[in-house]
């Protein structure tokens, strides 16, 4: 009798396990392609994109085209690109304590007010990746004085921090399925 039950319970398992896959490939198969590929989909190699050592502030060549935000992890450093390769602004950031890998993102979320993971009011929050179950996305403090500190290197941070007049551009041009292309 219990060479048939050990049988039963392989043949149920067996079918659970198909069933499952057939659901997953399923699933797989009927996601629009612009959100089945994922957010790191196309990551791009390590190396530092080519800049412009006469302009600094220029948007550096190969990061991509069209409408976007390019954030710099090396340069900290983003820009609001528009259709055209056209950029529309660019200033300085302070980021997190953990970094998103170079490559093409897209805004996930997006919050009018929150509390950053550091505990500071935040406003126009804009995310578009995690790290190891850190989030990571743009805000600015609501009341300002957070924008110079140096992040806690001891508190895992995603937050990537703009002035709030930054912080408004932001909110205005990276609204949910907007490109971001992280570079070195």
């Amino acid at each position: 009798m219990a060479g048939t039950s050990s049988g039963i319970v392989a043949g149920l398992t067996a079918a659970a396990l198909g069933t499952v896959g057939f659901l997953a490939y399923r699933a797989q198969a009927t996601v629009p392609a612009h959100l089945g590929a994922g957010p790191a989909a196309h990551a791009t190699a390590a190396s530092k994109a080519p800049r412009d050592r006469h302009n600094p502030t220029a948007l550096p060549n190969g990061s991509g085209t069209g409408e976007r935000v390019v954030y710099s992890v090396d340069d900290d450093r983003v820009w609001l690109v528009a259709p055209g390769n056209r950029v529309e602004r660019t200033f300085r950031v302070r980021p997190g304590t953990v970094d998103p890998p170079a490559g093409t993102y897209w805004v996930t979320s997006r919050s009018n007010a929150a509390t950053g993971t550091d505990g500071i009011p935040i406003e126009h929050v804009v995310r578009f990746t995690s790290v190891d179950g850190v989030t990571i996305g743009f805000s600015a403090a609501v009341d300002g004085a957070a924008a110079g500190m140096v992040a806690d290197a001891g508190v895992k941070t995603g937050g990537i921090r703009e002035t709030r007049a930054d912080g408004d551009a932001m909110w205005r041009f990276a609204t949910i399925g907007v490109r971001v292309i992280v570079i070195r």
